[in-house]
Parts: structure tokens; C-alpha cells; sequence
């Protein structure tokens, strides 16, 4: 894919993100997120708010936080018991029947069984290429970091990134999923969009956005803390993915996943500016700010000169993981582009299509390419002459 200029585009990030210095030269900008420090003053205010009465009034704030604590310890109950259902609903034991699978697919059919419908969708437009990396480009594995892709996936993908500007979001960090894809041709939005690089030149990489650079600290602290308090649970691993934290519970027992659960929500109280989402079989710490895959993927098209206003583009988005639905809304919301969700079994979704996985998912990239290149050879052969 040919480098082409970065635009920085005003994203209304909720949390001020204010340019840093651009260095010289067409595709390369620098975000940096800053005044975050005002939200996370609203976050604690809004968490701890004031206790009722003063030293005059002490037993009366006594018995308010007892009152308050009881409540609260109720609360943390039903808020894990939530966390762990959501767990299991992204990730699914038994498909249900084919009864139920066949009404779904009608809803949401299948990208590959539908692809005269998808090729129709992008006759005459601009395609930009979004995928996530684990369940859609690699198979879901038990140990995170052997989930590497295979050579035919990487030559599909990169055979794409030929044709089409790609991306790949990840909830990974982007270090670890460059290495994981091994293709420097293409846009990485790692941390749920949160550090997003563009094409890398051997060895350097351009920055384009981290609008949570400044939760670093925060971040180091809690991933410690974690792995203190959940080293104990046989299975657990704290994933540090640079700008969010994954807590992975694929190899941990079922009937351990709310205590386990728990335990990471008593870390979390000690930091009101994290927010905690949940995933396939994974649980998600982030800075709670108003950034996803979704304002990721807006990012990118802004950043490309492919925004709202373009009618003659069509982003596409591959995905399998909750945190893909923000990106979903977002093309939905748009009116234009395509989500496909990557799954075996019904789920609720904003996806148009559907795959089953990544088998299927390099069978529709290469099918894509095989379109565009069959668009490309007919526009390039000369007419005959009129007589």
C-alpha cells in the first residue's frame, strides 16, 4: 500500500488531545492526549462523592457508611455476577440449534455466501480494509502469545494491503501484533485504538495518535497490583498491553472466574480512573476515556481524507470480539461500510455479515482480492473501436 499524508482531524476527543510538533515530511503526525488529569478529578468526584453531616453529626455519618457499605458489598455481587454472564456470553460452549443458527444468518448472512452483495456494495468505491487480530486473523488460542497467524493468512492479508488501505485493531499492543503479522504495510491501532502507527520504514514506525499517553503510570501501577493479587488463581494471566491491561481467564476454572472476577474489581477500586470491559474469555482494564475501536476506526478514515462526506467510500470491518461492536455502531451509523462478525454461534451484533473464522476469513480476503483484481484488469483493457 502506498504511504499517504496523515491529516489530523479534529476527533472532539472528550479528554483535550491537543497536536504535538509534526515532524517534517508527508505521513507523519504526532497526537498526544492531554488535560486528562480534569476528567479523572470527575471520575473520583463522581465515585466517592461527600459523606452526609460533619464532626458535629458523627454518628449519623457512621451509620451512614455502614449502611453504604452494606449496599455496596451487594452491589459487588451482582456487578461480578454481571461480568462473569457477559464472560460467558462472548464466548460460548455449544452452538445452539440450527433452527435458531439459520434465523440469525438470515439476519446477519454470510460474507462469503453473500458475496455477489458485497462486491455490489463496492463497485465504484474506495475499500479500506479493518481487522482484528485474535479469533479473526489467528485462531483463539490457551496461551496468548502463540497465537500466531499462519503463512497463507499473512499472504492474503498482505495481498490486501496491496489493494486496499488495511488496518489491524487490536485490543493487543502494537509491538506484539506487529511481530504476530510481520507486515509493515500497514496501519496498527493497538490498545483499542489507543496507539495507533502508521507504515514503518525498517525499523521506525509513525506515531499518529495515543490519546491515553498520560495513564501510563496509572497503568504500570495497576498491572502490578493485579498480577499481585491475582497470582493465587491457577490459569490467570495479566496481559500488559501498553495503554489497557488484559486479565485472560481461558485457563482458569469455570467455578473460579467470579472469584477471580472480584479480585480484579477490588483492584480497580484503588483506580477510579480505569474503567473495566469484558471480552472472549478475558477481562479488559482501560483508561476510562471516550476512545475505542470505533473512534479508532473514524480516526483512520479521517486521517486518510476518507470521512463522512465521502460517498465514494466503503470501510469494511472484520471482527469476533465485543470490543469490535463499537466499531460496528460506528459503520452503522455512518450509513456506509460493512461489519462482519466472526462467529460460530448467534450474538447479538450491529455486524451486517457474518464468518464462521479465520478459515473462512482468509477465503473472503482472497476472494476480495481476486474481485479487485478482475475490476482492475477489465478497466485496463483497451476497447475495441467503434466502427
Amino acid at each position: 500500500m502506498a504511504n499517504q499524508d496523515v491529516v489530523l482531524p479534529d476527533m472532539g476527543i472528550t479528554a483535550a488531545v491537543a497536536a504535538a510538533a509534526l515532524p517534517a515530511g508527508p505521513g507523519r503526525a504526532l497526537f498526544a492526549c492531554r488535560g486528562a488529569a480534569g476528567a479523572v478529578s470527575s471520575l473520583r468526584r463522581a465515585a466517592f462523592g461527600a459523606l452526609p453531616g460533619g464532626s458535629a453529626d458523627a454518628g449519623a455519618g457512621e451509620a451512614f457508611l455502614t449502611a453504604r457499605g452494606a449496599a455496596a458489598a451487594a452491589g459487588r455481587t451482582c456487578c461480578t455476577s454481571r461480568v462473569v454472564e457477559a464472560i460467558r456470553a462472548s464466548s460460548p460452549t455449544r452452538c445452539p440449534a440450527g433452527d435458531e443458527y439459520e434465523a440469525w444468518t438470515g439476519k446477519h448472512p454470510s460474507a462469503l455466501g453473500s458475496f455477489d452483495r458485497v462486491a455490489a456494495a463496492a463497485r465504484g468505491k474506495r475499500v479500506v480494509m479493518f481487522m482484528d487480530y485474535d479469533g479473526t486473523l489467528s485462531p483463539i488460542v490457551t496461551d496468548p502469545d502463540m497465537a500466531f497467524m499462519t503463512a497463507e493468512m499473512r499472504a492474503a492479508v498482505r495481498d490486501v494491503a496491496k489493494h486496499f488501505p488495511t488496518a489491524i485493531v487490536t485490543g493487543r499492543c502494537v509491538e506484539k501484533v506487529c511481530n504476530f503479522v510481520g507486515l509493515s504495510d500497514l496501519y496498527y491501532a493497538g490498545s483499542h485504538g489507543m496507539d495507533i502507527k502508521g507504515p514503518s520504514s525498517k525499523d521506525n514506525q509513525t506515531v499518529l495518535l495515543q490519546p491515553a499517553r498520560e495513564f501510563l503510570p496509572v497503568i504500570n501501577k495497576a498491572f502490578r497490583a493485579l498480577e499481585e493479587k491475582t497470582r493465587a488463581t491457577p490459569g490467570a494471566r495479566v496481559e500488559h498491553n501498553k495503554f489497557c491491561l488484559s486479565v485472560h481467564f481461558r485457563c482458569v476454572d469455570e467455578k473460579s472466574w467470579s472469584p477471580l472476577a472480584e479480585q480484579v474489581k477490588a483492584v480497580l477500586r484503588d483506580f477510579p480512573e480505569l474503567k473495566l470491559t469484558e471480552g472472549r474469555k478475558v477481562l479488559e482494564i482501560r483508561p476510562s476515556i471516550l476512545w475505542d475501536k470505533g473512534k479508532a476506526v473514524e480516526f483512520l478514515l479521517k486521517s486518510l481524507g476518507f470521512d463522512d462526506g465521502r460517498s465514494d467510500v466503503l470501510p469494511v470491518y472484520i471482527g469476533d470480539d465485543r470490543t469490535d461492536e463499537d466499531a460496528f455502531k460506528v459503520l452503522k451509523k455512518r450509513g456506509q461500510g460493512l461489519g462482519i462478525l466472526v462467529s460460530k454461534c448467534p450474538k447479538e451484533t450491529d455486524a451486517s455479515y457474518s464468518l464462521q473464522d479465520p478459515t473462512e476469513v482468509m477465503e473472503f480476503l482472497v476472494r476480495l482480492v481476486e474481485w479487485k483484481r478482475l475490476r482492475s484488469s477489465s478497466a485496463a483493457r483497451p476497447r475495441a473501436p467503434q466502427r
